[in-house]
C-alpha cells in the first residue's frame, strides 16, 4: 500500500519539508557514500543510535560480537540518525511519505513550530525504540521514526481528506482513494503487528517498528498543542 497524493492544498512553499529532504539527501551523499562501504558502516556506527550503548547496559564483552566494532554512547546520536539511511529504498520510502504528508502539517504549523514538531517526534521514537530493546547493539537510523510523527498528526488534524493509494500485487497495481484515518490507521496496524512478530520470533535488526509506533503515537498526541494558532488553516476536522 503506497500513497501517491492526497486531496489536500497548501497555502505556504514548505521551505522546511524542502530543507529535511535535501538535508536527509546530501547526508546520504556526502557522508554515507551513496551506500557503498566503507563511508555506509562507518556513518551508521558514528551516528546511529544504538541502544545498549547509550544506556550502557550492553557492552562487546557481554554480547561477543556488533555490527559496529565499538560502541559509542553520545546522546547526540538521537538526533543525527534521523538523518541517516541505509539504502537507496529506506531513503527514496522515506522521503516519498515526508513529501506527500509533511507539507500540510508545516502549512498549518508554519516553519519554526513544524521543525520543532518533526525533531521531537523523531526523539521520540528513537526513546520508543530504545525502551522496546534496550540492550540492542544495531544502531537505529532513519527518517521513518519522524515522518512517523507527522504521518500522526496528519491522521488527527486532517482524517477525512483523501489520500490516492497504489496496492501492488505482483505485476498488478490497483489504485484506491481512501480517507487519511483509514490508510493511516492500516500503516500503524501493520507497524504494530510487525512489531508483535518481530517480538514473538525473537529477531533483531530489520525495521525499527517500534520506533514508528513511537513516532505515530507522539505525533497524534503532540499536534493538540501545536495547531492552535493554526486552526483556520485545517480541514477535515
Amino acid at each position: 500500500m503506497i500513497p501517491y497524493k492526497d486531496e489536500n492544498p497548501t497555502h505556504h512553499i514548505p521551505y522546511i519539508t524542502y530543507a529535511i529532504i535535501v538535508a536527509n539527501v546530501l547526508v546520504w551523499i556526502l557522508l554515507q557514500g551513496m551506500g557503498l562501504q566503507p563511508a555506509l558502516e562507518q556513518s551508521v556506527c558514528s551516528y546511529g543510535a544504538i541502544p545498549g550503548a547509550l544506556l550502557g547496559s550492553a557492552s562487546l564483552s557481554e554480547t561477543g560480537a556488533t555490527f559496529c566494532p565499538q560502541l559509542q554512547q553520545s546522546w547526540l546520536t538521537a538526533f543525527s540518525s534521523m538523518f541517516l539511511h541505509g539504502s537507496w529504498l529506506h531513503l527514496i520510502g522515506n522521503m516519498w511519505f515526508l513529501w506527500i504528508f509533511a507539507d500540510n502539517i508545516e502549512d498549518a504549523l508554519r516553519p519554526l513550530k513544524f521543525m520543532i514538531f518533526y525533531l521531537l517526534g523523531g526523539i521520540a521514537a528513537v526513546a520508543a525504540q530504545i525502551i522496546s530493546d534496550p540492550n540492542s547493539l544495531i544502531p537505529m537510523v532513519g527518517a521513518s521514526g519522524a515522518i512517523g510523527g507527522i504521518m500522526g498528526a496528519y491522521a488527527r488534524v486532517f482524517p477525512k481528506v483523501r489520500v490516492h493509494i497504489a496496492v501492488i500485487l505482483g505485476f498488478y497495481v490497483m489504485r484506491h482513494t481512501i480517507a487519511a484515518m483509514w490508510m493511516l490507521g492500516l500503516w500503524l496496524g501493520m507497524q504494530a503487528l510487525s512489531a508483535v512478530l518481530a517480538a514473538e520470533s525473537g529477531q533483531q535488526g530489520g525495521v525499527a517498528f517500534w520506533a514508528h509506533i513511537g513516532g505515530f503515537a507522539t505525533g497524534f498526541i503532540l499536534i493538540k498543542f501545536f495547531y492552535t494558532d493554526a486552526k483556520p488553516a485545517m480541514r477535515g476536522v
